[in-house]
């Protein structure tokens, strides 16, 4: 099976800026959260199952490199992928590219843990997830 990987669109609105119009670095893992979002739901984590489950992803380590400033009005695309699987965490990565330009803007990893809720523990990944992508 193919890696997971997932493609979000967004337009940079007033709310994601300062008062020079820049991208507040915040508004950025909020775009990548969505993004995330919708990787989980490839990799069978959809809302309503988490819900259902009460297992989460759950963001223990993120490193982001802010390489240019997005700016007001400007439209964004988001390309995440799993990167890695380890015992009790995996991996994604993220590029965020202004529409119709190959220069990143940011370029992200983020580690996961899937955690039981309600008590807070940590589980092993799931077992199928080695054989699709390990």
């Amino acid at each position: 099976m193919e890696t997971p990987e997932c493609t979000t669109h967004e337009e940079v609105m007033f709310f994601d800026t300062d008062c020079g119009g820049v991208v507040h670095n915040i508004a950025y893992l909020r775009m990548i959260e969505t993004c995330r979002t919708r990787l989980a739901t490839q990799m069978g984590m959809d809302l309503p199952a988490m819900m259902e489950t009460q297992l989460f992803p759950v963001v223990v380590r993120t490193e982001i490199d802010y390489r240019s400033p997005a700016k007001l009005g400007d439209k964004l695309v988001i390309h995440g992928q799993l990167e890695k699987l380890e015992r009790a965490r995996f991996w994604c990565s993220f590029k965020m590219l202004r529409e119709g330009d190959d220069k990143p803007l940011i370029t992200c990893r983020q580690a996961l843990a899937m955690v039981q809720m309600p008590q807070g523990r940590p589980q092993r990944l799931p077992e199928d997830w080695q054989n699709k992508w390990g």
